[in-house]
């Protein structure tokens, strides 16, 4: 090497620590900080899940130790399930409160949005009247809703009296409105489940303000383009309105679907603790609960829970599937 060439050396920097990677000796007090949440997960949702799982292979009574039968609760169900037995009447009560009052509230709530979105007097005053009811505590609520609707002193039926109308039985009876075999029978009537669908479709103030958000943004010159190409106000609700809120619309849906599968405060309030009259109210959350709790037949119980679960994952995988015909994004994908 010759003299005249110089060499420069550059100090060496410790290398940074890279991006993401977790420092061993602050692990503890990561740990330390999120126990609380961890004791709760562990206590109140994973060992219970666990436990229920275990327990609806077990005969147990909750006072003696569980028993395994394997899988008689679960042909126990099935066979209920192919003759019409309790597990059945529940399932159809639970199918037509589901079927009844989760489509009822996204109407009600998709009109009540629109409405309150247009440029009115009032129109703050008005939002907050609509969302109210559903502020107010269940309990509440449904002691309300058993007084407005009961058949001889309720206000509701003392309304319908000044138009002329018998009004129905509401909670004391336990016929349906919506099922064509009824019709046929000539015992179709406004019953108890009809009742609690109305009483549910009354709290829909979540999914309105929602769904008011939602108008927000869909933007305002697809409207105008719309209005100059003749298009009417119908028109461009069917066409504008409905497609652009239709993520919100499904995503309303699913969360309805699972809120009236286990619906359980309002229905044991209304029907006594019971189901009555005559089992129309007993629901899969309150059998599985009667069930449980008063008669202590709790393998019986948890494998109805695990039934519930599969019915509530197979209906949303469902609408998942059946969301990419009719739910459009921004941008016009599906």
């Amino acid at each position: 090497m010759s003299p005249s060439t110089q060499v420069t050396v550059r100090p060496t920097r410790p290398r940074s620590r890279q991006s993401g990677a977790v420092d061993r000796r602050q692990l503890p007090a990561a740990f330390f900080f999120v126990s609380p949440w961890l004791l709760g997960f562990v206590v109140l949702i994973l060992y219970p899940f666990l436990a229920s799982l275990y327990w609806s292979f077990c005969r147990y009574d909750l006072l003696s130790a569980p028993e395994w039968i394997g899988t008689e609760n679960y042909r126990r169900l099935l066979d209920e399930l192919l003759h019409g037995g309790r597990f059945a009447k529940a399932l159809w009560n639970t199918a037509y409160f589901a079927l009844v009052s989760v489509p009822l509230s996204i109407v009600l709530g998709v009109a009540l949005a629109v409405m309150l979105s247009w440029n009115i007097r009032f129109r703050a005053v008005f939002r907050a009247v609509f969302f109210l009811p559903s502020v107010v505590p269940v309990v509440a609520g449904s002691v309300l809703w058993l007084w407005l609707l009961d058949p001889r002193d309720g206000l509701v039926n003392y309304v319908l009296s000044w138009l002329g109308v018998a009004g129905p039985d509401w909670f004391k009876s336990p016929h349906v409105a919506l099922w064509p075999l009824d019709w046929i029978r000539g015992t179709a009537g406004v019953g108890s489940k009809d009742a609690l669908a109305l009483m549910s479709a009354w709290g829909m103030g979540n999914f309105m303000i929602i769904y008011l958000a939602a108008l927000q943004d869909v933007p305002r010159q697809l409207y105008e383009a719309a209005e100059l190409d003749g298009a009417n106000r119908a028109q461009r609700f069917w066409h504008i309105t409905l497609p652009m809120l239709s993520p919100v619309i499904f995503f309303n849906l699913v969360m309805g679907l699972i809120q009236s599968v286990q619906a359980f405060t309002q229905v044991y309030i209304v029907s006594d603790g019971m189901g009555e009259p005559l089992g129309s109210l007993r629901v899969l959350s309150l059998h599985l609960f009667l069930s449980a709790f008063k008669e202590l037949d709790m393998g019986y119980a948890s494998a109805m829970a695990w039934a519930l679960f599969v019915v509530i994952v197979v209906s949303t995988a469902v609408l998942f599937r059946s969301s990419r015909a009719w739910v459009y994004y921004a941008g016009g994908s599906r």
